[in-house]
C-alpha cells in the first residue's frame, strides 16, 4: 500500500454503464465499491466525482443552448452519484453526496470543512453537480474538489489503459506513456482532461494516475502505485 491518505477518483460515467452503454450495470458498480471497501478498510480518505456520459452528454447537442444543455449533464451526475453511492452502502461504506447547490434533501450542500469532516470519519464523498456553473467539465470539477480537499492524487479511471500520443482507437501505432508531465500534456494537447482541469493541476501540482477502470483491482492497484496505465507527474 503507498503512503496516499487521501484521494481523489474521478469515474466516468460510461464505465459505470460497462457493455450496456447507458444506464447502470450492477455489476460493473460493485466491482468498483468492492475495491473501495478494501482502501476505506486500510484507512485511505475517497473521493468520488462520477461524469455523466451514460445519460447525457450534452456537447453533443447542435441545437440547445449550451446553457441548458450543461445544466441537464449536472442532473445526469447527480443521479449517478446518488446511484453509486446507495450501491456502495449495501456493502457496508459510509457515504455522502455532496452538490454545489441544493437538491432537496437528497443532498448536502458543498462544504470544504464538511467535505473534510466526513472524509476523516470514514464516509466516502460523492461530489456531484460538477462547478455548479455551465462551461466546466466534469474533469474540472474533479480538479476543483481534489484541490479543495487537498488530495495527494486524482486517480483518473477510463475507458481506455493510460495516455497516448494520440488516439489508439484510430491509430494502432499509438504510443503509450508509462509516465509523463502535465506541463507535457498541455504542450502537446493530450487527451487526459480537459485544458483548463489540467492547467488547474498543474498550477496546483496535483499529480495523476490514469488508468483503464476494468482491469483487476484496477483502484487498488492504482493507490499502490502498480497501475498498468499512466503516471501524470507534476
Amino acid at each position: 500500500m503507498s503512503n496516499y491518505k487521501r484521494v481523489l477518483l474521478k469515474l466516468s460515467g460510461e464505465a459505470l454503464a460497462g457493455d450496456k452503454s447507458v444506464g447502470f450495470d450492477e455489476t460493473n458498480v460493485m466491482v468498483v465499491a468492492n475495491q473501495v471497501k478494501k482502501l476505506i478498510d486500510k484507512g485511505v480518505q475517497i473521493g468520488v466525482v462520477i461524469g455523466g456520459g451514460n445519460f447525457w452528454r450534452g456537447r453533443s447537442s447542435k441545437i440547445m443552448d449550451r446553457t441548458k444543455a450543461d445544466e441537464i449533464g449536472m442532473m445526469a451526475t447527480i443521479m449517478n452519484a446518488l446511484y453509486t453511492s446507495a450501491m456502495f452502502r449495501t456493502i457496508g461504506i459510509d457515504t455522502i453526496v455532496q452538490t454545489p447547490f441544493e437538491v432537496g434533501m437528497m443532498t448536502e450542500r458543498f462544504s470544504k470543512d464538511s467535505a473534510l469532516n466526513h472524509l476523516k470519519n470514514g464516509c466516502v464523498v460523492f461530489f456531484a453537480g460538477g462547478t455548479g456553473h455551465p462551461y466546466f467539465s466534469t474533469d474540472t470539477g474533479a480538479a476543483l474538489r481534489a484541490i479543495e480537499i487537498e488530495a495527494e492524487v486524482i486517480l483518473l479511471a477510463k475507458n481506455i489503459d493510460g495516455v497516448y500520443d494520440s488516439d489508439p482507437k484510430t491509430n494502432d501505432k499509438a504510443i503509450k506513456f508509462d509516465s509523463i508531465s502535465l506541463s507535457e500534456v498541455i504542450t502537446k494537447n493530450l487527451k487526459v482532461m480537459d485544458h483548463t482541469a489540467a492547467i488547474m493541476c498543474l498550477e496546483h501540482k496535483m499529480p495523476m494516475s490514469v488508468f483503464y477502470l476494468n482491469d483487476e483491482d484496477s483502484i487498488v492497484n492504482a493507490i499502490s502505485d502498480k497501475i498498468n496505465g499512466t503516471v501524470v507527474t507534476v
